[in-house]
């Protein structure tokens, strides 16, 4: 599988010989540029956020496919299933909260496990629908999405193996504030810290870690 992040909440993930970009931002609202990569799918945890619902710039003729759409059931792209467990976004440091969905889904043989645009700690029930997840793209730029302690206890419930830091602070961004990365970082041993020295990197079933790792990309579009 190779692994793109390209700002904010949004990654290219390519395998099975299918492209998926993650939740494309609006360029003209957040101060990224605009994704120019073609894909197969498009999957996102809204229909109503302009950071994380952009489909439309996204080339290729993708298909779309919304979390807040198939929470019951899930849905198939390109021979992919999709599933998506509900979520919303702050509900203490939001005056109006949207719903999403975190979403998962099996590409060359590895559970991904989008957290999207969540605001909030993880319950039992959305643990339980999170387990057995081995790649994890989660948000780390603290409020409005979840709490970076609240980010930690799920993380040590659910173990993914390897851990992708993303919707945290970035130069150009101009949403409000959010942490640097460091800040989230800063939790794990270094040794179990993976800075990606390229822009694209590739995890495999043979290169997947022993022990759980946090692996930082490097932000393809930030200004």
């Amino acid at each position: 599988m190779k692994l793109k992040w390209y700002a904010h909440a949004s990654v290219m993930l390519e395998g099975n010989g299918v492209r998926i970009i993650t939740d494309p931002y609006t360029p003209e609202k957040s101060g990224f540029a605009t994704i120019t990569d073609p894909a197969d799918i498009v999957v996102r945890s809204s229909d109503d956020d302009s950071a994380h619902a952009n489909a439309d710039m996204i080339t290729g003729d993708p298909e779309v496919v919304t979390a807040t759409h198939i929470l019951n059931g899930g849905a198939t792209a390109k021979g992919i299933h999709f599933s998506a467990i509900p979520s919303t976004e702050s509900m203490k440091h939001k005056l109006e909260p949207r719903d999403n969905g975190m979403y998962r889904f099996v590409l060359d043989g590895i559970e991904v496990l989008h957290f999207g645009d969540l605001g909030n700690a993880l319950n039992e029930e959305q643990i339980e629908l999170m387990q057995g997840a081995e790649l994890a793209i989660v948000p780390t730029g603290g409020p409005p999405t979840i709490e970076l302690d609240d980010l930690y206890e799920a993380l040590d419930i659910l173990k993914p193996v390897v851990t992708i830091p993303m919707h945290h602070s970035l130069p150009g961004c101009k949403f409000p504030k959010m942490l640097d990365v460091t800040d989230f970082t800063d939790h794990f041993a270094a040794d179990s810290v993976v800075w990606a020295t390229d822009t694209e990197v590739v995890l495999t079933r043979d290169n997947l870690p022993e022990e759980p790792q946090v692996w930082v990309l490097k932000a393809t579009t930030a200004g």
